[in-house]
């Protein structure tokens, strides 16, 4: 298990000469991509037959309801597609606040061990921020959505106090 952590850049390794890397920039990457693609409300809206390419962002405040009249949609996926613009409009305002405080740590000379880990804890509560946002429809479990936007942003807010630490050291 020490061998993993080593090698994913959570633990720093075992031999002096070694470096960990730092993930940072991957992390980036990855998070514009889920932010801007993966969760980019076009794909059920091309799925489900609603998609507009004049217009798109009105797709579903101008079609959704006469789409589930019609019988093309249920109110179900609607609420889905509804969901996911959600999620992703919160995404992209999550991104700058991950970027400044992973680009922050990096440039501070924070630990690479704890800029991995703190972007790994990130990037995990965004993936299942996502996911519970998208298809989880029920109060209680939505629950859990809450729960993995404070673990995200805390990661977040816990980077940006070891740069400030870093940087404040006298």
């Amino acid at each position: 298990m020490a061998a993993l952590a080593t090698t994913l850049g959570l633990r720093a390794p075992p031999l002096p000469n070694l470096t960990t890397p730092n993930y940072a920039p991957a992390f980036v990457g990855l998070h514009f991509v889920l932010a801007y693609c993966v969760l980019a409300p076009r794909h059920l809206k091309q799925i489900y037959g609603i998609d507009h390419n004049v217009s798109p962002r009105e797709d579903l405040a101008k079609y959704g309801d006469v789409a589930v009249q019609s019988g093309k949609i249920t109110p179900k996926q609607l609420a889905m597609m509804r969901r996911n613009e959600s999620a992703h409009a919160n995404a992209i305002e999550n991104y700058i606040l991950f970027v400044g405080a992973i680009t922050f740590a990096t440039f501070a000379g924070v630990e690479r061990e704890l800029v991995n880990r703190a972007g790994l804890v990130y990037t995990v509560a965004r993936v299942a921020y996502g996911g519970i946002y998208v298809f989880v429809d029920q109060p209680f479990w939505s629950l859990f959505r809450s729960v993995a936007w404070w673990v995200g942003n805390i990661s977040c807010l816990w980077l940006l106090r070891r740069a400030g630490s870093k940087l404040n050291l006298v």
